[in-house]
């Protein structure tokens, strides 16, 4: 299986696109955690229906989390990709004239909105409106496509929507029990239970519970079909089950949630960063809530051996009893809206 190639192994014009695909992933990045985790909250507010902040334990690998859907949290799949994806894809990612952004298709959808003002550049990530229709199109079911324009590939634009993902998860437990050498060349080759096992730590090799729900099987198996490729692919999903903002890249795994934060907390972080109380909560507090502080916590994941390559790429067998993932860094982050200051960190998964 291949992977993303490294920066200084890029031609300068490549390393220029990755360096603009990076910024705009930032701004990408600030969206999503806005509409996914503060949207959210205020969808419940309106609803005067308590918020259900995610357990700490949920974020620890291998997790059960329950399976209780909440309509108010605002769930997406979003795939971001560095280069345009070749029409070989086509038969497992399935991205059409009939889904792509023209005016005549979003037609066809319910109550889209504005659709008066429609013009064919506002799907450009550089548009003033391109966040004003991203939003509009993330309920709509199956994923988002967001790449390069085919004709000017240094343009960004939201090409595709109801793009769905037909790679079977079979074929994309294979493709990585073959990258992890747990397998030589066929996922049945040591049997159904073996195959089964494989099939189990594909989730768990991208923070996903088996039993997940179709937006996040979906980007799982995403994900994986996209490190076959030399190009970074970013996912981004929320779900409706895990209150969460699942992103998956070329570095791993990150989730992110709302936490509750008591005064004391706020207090020790405050001071951690030499910073005025009231600058932290101008710059860190998302919401208030009685005598809680509302904040966006996020936890990256790294990869304990078993889910690296072997070492000399020498066959091994499959323990299903080891772990595929350890908790790395664990932080606060800033509001959205706020470009000055830095996540600070802040260890609650095990604390």
């Amino acid at each position: 299986m291949k992977f993303c190639k490294l920066r200084h192994a890029l031609s300068r014009e490549d390393r220029l696109r990755r360096s603009y695909y990076q910024v705009l992933r930032d701004e990408l990045d600030q969206f999503v955690l806005d509409y996914c985790l503060v949207g959210s909250y205020n969808n419940f507010l309106k609803l005067r229906t308590p918020y259900p902040f995610v357990e700490l334990r949920e974020l620890k690998p291998r997790a059960r989390i329950p399976s209780v859907e909440f309509e108010a949290q605002n769930s997406f799949l979003i795939i971001f990709c560095e280069e345009y994806i070749d029409k070989t894809h086509k038969k497992y990612i399935r991205y059409f004239d009939v889904n792509k952004t023209t005016k005549t298709n979003l037609l066809r959808l319910k109550d889209f909105p504005d659709l008066e003002n429609y013009n064919r550049n506002i799907k450009c990530f550089e548009s003033d409106g391109f966040f004003s229709l991203l939003k509009n199109l993330l309920p709509v079911d199956y994923a988002i496509l967001i790449q390069p324009n085919h004709r000017l590939k240094t343009q960004y634009a939201l090409t595709h929507f109801h793009v769905r993902v037909d790679w079977p998860i079979a074929d994309a437990s294979e493709n990585l029990a073959k990258f992890l050498r747990y397998i030589s060349k066929d996922l049945y080759e040591k049997g159904d239970c073996y195959a089964e096992n494989m099939q189990k730590k594909l989730f768990e090799y991208y923070g996903v519970p088996v039993l997940a729900g179709g937006r996040r099987t979906a980007a799982v198996v995403a994900a994986q079909y996209f490190r076959q490729l030399d190009s970074i692919t970013t996912v981004y999903v929320g779900s409706s089950e895990s209150r969460s903002l699942l992103r998956l890249d070329e570095k791993g795994v990150s989730k992110s949630v709302l936490v509750k934060l008591e005064v004391d907390q706020v207090k020790a972080l405050s001071q951690q960063e030499g910073l005025p109380q009231s600058t932290f909560t101008n710059n860190y507090v998302v919401a208030r809530e009685g005598k809680f502080y509302i904040c966006i916590f996020n936890v990256w994941y790294d990869y304990t051996s078993h889910a690296l390559p072997s070492e000399g790429g020498r066959l091994r067998e499959l323990n299903p009893d080891n772990n595929w993932l350890t908790v790395a860094e664990e932080q606060i982050l800033p509001k959205p809206s706020v470009s000055k200051y830095a996540p600070i960190p802040y260890k609650m998964v095990y604390a």
